[in-house]
């Protein structure tokens, strides 16, 4: 299966692919743990099924020190003892966030009382804003055919700087 469009070479595309890349990257200046928002992602891309985007986070965490076993241990959140309390909400409310069509309540009560007891108001419109744009993320690179495997930690913030 080939990469069917790239939309940092489409002269519209790329306007809006930096503008939507400059939105991650602002991110980063939350109150929200790097590790938590790196786990997030994960979570998000593994339910949806996005190669590139897995591949991204698995290397930007390791990057930033974060452990092979956590890392691998993101698909099986609920039956592992490495998450704190405040991941576990975080990761929690991403899949909800994520799994909107199977759930018909969306965000269950249960959920958002936990994001709530662990993040403050800034962290938790990060988390809100972060589930939506690495949901969007996703789908963008599934619909276009993006592959994983050729990421190297750093590439995204050297390619919104350009």
């Amino acid at each position: 299966m080939d990469t069917r469009f790239n939309l940092f070479e489409n002269e519209f595309g790329g306007r809006f692919a930096k503008r939507f890349a400059g939105m991650g990257m602002l991110m980063h200046e939350s109150a929200l743990p790097k590790a938590t928002q790196e786990l997030v992602s994960l979570r998000a891309s593994q339910i949806n099924g996005c190669g590139h985007c897995i591949d991204m986070h698995v290397k930007e965490a390791a990057a930033a020190g974060e452990s092979a076993v956590r890392l691998h241990l993101v698909a099986a959140w609920r039956e592992s003892t490495v998450f704190t309390e405040a991941e576990q909400a975080a990761l929690a409310l991403a899949e909800e966030g994520t799994r909107l069509a199977d759930a018909h309540e969306g965000v269950s009560d249960e959920t958002w009382a936990l994001v709530r007891k662990h993040y403050d108001d800034d962290q938790v419109a990060a988390l809100i804003f972060l589930v939506a744009m690495i949901n969007a993320a996703n789908r963008l690179a599934v619909i276009t055919h993006q592959k994983g495997g050729s990421y190297e930690a750093g590439m995204f913030a050297t390619a919104v700087a350009d």
